[in-house]
């Protein structure tokens, strides 16, 4: 075993500078990053632990003095984490292609692989708990200087979003990219479907947040937009929504009407207010219905979406479009407020009633003549 793990080091070292520089050209590398220098000294340094501990198991504190360098180099640049946990990942293949390639027979390698994964492992655990841990900690500084005060959660949200929302939205981008391309290059994996399905929905809530922080989020321009298309689009979109929900819903809008709108946020106003009215619509056993309706009032289109789900109460109908009012158990009471300020910054109107039989929001919207 020891002459396989000494040949085997020979092997790597003799070949260092053709891995390192393969890796080189792969890895992610921000433009920005204060320490883009660093990035090859650390993987020179991991190259190394994988060298000693292929001779001898590293300890907890040997794997943890680079991990929490790299863990903190990452947080002074800004950097998100997944760019991190992607050039780690990618040094890993580079290395086990290195040592299937050895020529050393593989009952000699495979535990050596173990033990080189084992670390890979423990490296990255280390590395992303003490990110994690740093920007808790930077996250805490900044909200124990806020005040807590009813009046204020605007505000706090504002605060909050500048700090944490675009480090979920940086991962999340990465891990929807990569989901994606996953999807694409295997069509058939279980789940993925679902798995795509979810962190849309994921970023759909992030982009909600956005909307109600102080550093409003411009999600494109306004183009001409056909209604028919987009609530196609939409409903293809929340189609394993409506099979898990068991809700049927029709469609009735002619083909010709137009709107001028930012496309994302009006999808946005939509889809909020059909999945609030599935979720709705659990409540009742059977029969759950959506309808969708669109007609032309003079210069405006009227929309809507109307639900045979329980009825709202009286006492709360006229709150619902107010910041953090919800009825739901884990519900943040911020998207029919976000809807409200879209379709207003449309120059639109919004608004709900309901009784025992139907719930209805109706929208009226400039009309594209």
């Amino acid at each position: 075993m020891k002459a396989a793990s000494h040949n085997l080091i020979t092997f790597l070292e003799s070949n260092s500078v053709t891995f390192l520089e393969s890796w080189r050209q792969q890895v992610m590398i921000s433009s920005n990053d204060i320490h883009k220098e660093e990035v090859m000294s650390n993987g020179v340094q991991m190259l190394e632990l994988i060298r000693k501990n292929i001779e001898k198991p590293l300890s907890e504190e040997e794997i943890r003095k680079l991990a929490y360098k790299v863990a903190h180099e990452r947080v002074e640049a800004n950097i998100n984490i997944g760019e991190f946990v992607y050039n780690v990942n990618l040094g890993r293949s580079e290395i086990m292609k290195w040592v299937n390639g050895s020529g050393l027979p593989m009952e000699q390698l495979q535990s050596i692989i173990e033990d080189i994964n084992f670390l890979f492992d423990r490296f990255s655990y280390h590395a992303v708990t003490k990110y994690t841990e740093i920007k808790d900690e930077q996250l805490q500084e900044k909200i124990s200087f806020i005040d807590q005060t009813h009046k204020e959660r605007l505000a706090i949200l504002g605060q909050m979003s500048s700090s944490f929302v675009h480090e979920f939205r940086n991962p999340l981008t990465s891990i929807l990219g990569f989901s994606k391309l996953i999807k694409n290059e295997y069509p058939d994996i279980k789940y993925m479907d679902i798995i795509l399905q979810e962190l849309n929905q994921l970023n759909y809530r992030i982009t909600q947040f956005l909307h109600v922080s102080k550093k409003e989020v411009n999600l494109g321009e306004k183009d001409s937009h056909s209604l028919e298309e987009l609530f196609h689009e939409l409903l293809e979109f929340i189609y394993p929504s409506m099979i898990d929900g068991d809700v049927q819903i029709s469609l009735n809008v002619k083909p010709d009407i137009r709107i001028y709108a930012n496309k994302n946020e009006i999808r946005q106003v939509f889809l909020n207010i059909i999945l609030n009215s599935i979720d709705a619509l659990q409540q009742i056993r059977h029969n759950r219905e959506i309808n969708i309706d669109c007609q032309v009032l003079s210069e405006r289109v009227e929309i809507k979406i109307t639900n045979n789900g329980p009825a709202i109460p009286k006492e709360t109908i006229h709150t619902i479009f107010e910041p953090f009012f919800t009825t739901k158990e884990l519900g943040t009471g911020i998207g029919l407020y976000v809807c409200k300020k879209i379709i207003e910054k449309h120059h639109g109107e919004i608004g709900c009633t309901s009784d025992n039989r139907f719930t209805t929001f109706c929208i009226t919207l400039p009309l594209l003549l």
